[in-house]
């Protein structure tokens, strides 16, 4: 998965980029980004409005959402942001000259780390129950065949499995090992002196893990099968709940955290129509946008892991409204 995704001949190398095969909330409104900006001047709040605020756009594709951040960040914030987009592939030509380009994010920064679509992306171990109900690793050819390991699980595997997705002893049950992810999560987070890291990404949680997982392939904007060979985009959904397991770390659904942000799905009212036409369509236009990045069945289910670094309590300007309870945001 390591090779295909990221190697020479990897699927993240390809000249088109991610975005010539799958489309993310970045790329389906730029409502997205201005929700991300907002987020990042809450931060900002939060931190005292330092003299240089760090935005972090980790796996940024072809550097899509930090350019669109900056473009609609009031000029008094913008001024005092550095950008950085972290992506394996090279720095397109002609982005932004104002966000620098990194294969790793940078320590020691104050601000928002925000990863869309990444954590999906951290190549992972699946296993298998084999015959006799024994969990095994599934080792997979270039070309797609799969077969099970025959050698023991190991014990740092197992210890995962037991605390995060128990695997009955049931032949062909699977679960996709999120070892390597919480531990990526953990190093991104660590890079933060203060502020605020968020990962958004499909997810499901300990009580309703998928039973025979969720890695599949995308390729040309349709699904096809996960084959290795650099062809396609790999992916599989995350256990946020096992990434998220610091003091703090909170999970809530997209279409929560966009709400708290100002992105709602209401029509604009028909009176508008006829006051200014343009406007009304506009208007309407955005409903529809905000609508598909909140909608339940779709992008509003991706999930937004947020971990808060040497913030104090209260944090000012509703930058918690993030941080409340699941339930009592929905009901309201």
């Amino acid at each position: 998965m390591e090779e295909a995704l990221y190697g020479p001949r990897g699927f993240y190398r390809r000249p088109e980029g991610p975005a010539g095969h799958f489309r993310t909330s970045v790329h389906a409104s730029a409502l997205f980004a201005g929700a991300v900006a907002e987020l990042l001047c809450r931060v900002d709040a939060a931190l005292g409005e330092p003299p240089e605020l760090a935005f972090v756009d980790m796996a940024a594709g072809r550097g899509e959402l930090v350019s669109r951040v900056l473009h609609v960040l009031p000029e008094e914030v913008a001024a005092r942001v550095r950008a950085y987009a972290v992506e394996r592939a090279g720095r397109p030509a002609d982005l932004d000259h104002r966000i620098e380009w990194r294969s790793e994010p940078p320590a020691g920064i104050s601000g928002l780390l925000f990863a869309n679509e990444w954590l999906d992306n951290v190549p992972l171990e699946i296993v298998e129950a084999d015959a006799d109900g024994t969990v095994r690793l599934v080792l997979v050819r270039e070309d797609g065949e799969e077969s099970l390991d025959s050698a023991p699980l190991g014990q740092e595997l197992r210890l995962w499995l037991d605390a995060w997705w128990p695997l009955p002893a049931e032949p062909g049950l699977r679960a996709e090992v999120g070892l390597d992810r919480d531990e990526a999560w953990a190093a991104a987070v660590r890079t933060l002196e203060r502020g605020l890291a968020v990962a958004v990404d499909y997810s499901h949680a300990r009580g309703a893990r998928p039973p025979f997982g969720t890695l599949t392939g995308f390729r040309d904007g349709r699904e096809t099968a996960p084959v290795p060979d650099g062809s396609c985009d790999i992916t599989a959904h995350v256990a946020l709940d096992a990434c998220a397991a610091t003091p703090g770390a909170r999970v809530v659904p997209q279409r929560t955290a966009l709400r708290a942000l100002g992105v709602t799905g209401g029509r604009p009212p028909l009176t508008l129509a006829s006051q200014d036409p343009a406007a009304y369509v506009r208007a309407l236009t955005h409903a529809g946008e905000a609508a598909e990045l909140t909608a339940r069945g779709g992008l509003g289910d991706f999930g937004w892991l947020m971990e808060p670094v040497g913030l104090t309590d209260p944090v000012p300007v509703r930058l918690t409204d993030l941080l409340v309870d699941v339930a009592d945001h929905e009901e309201q």
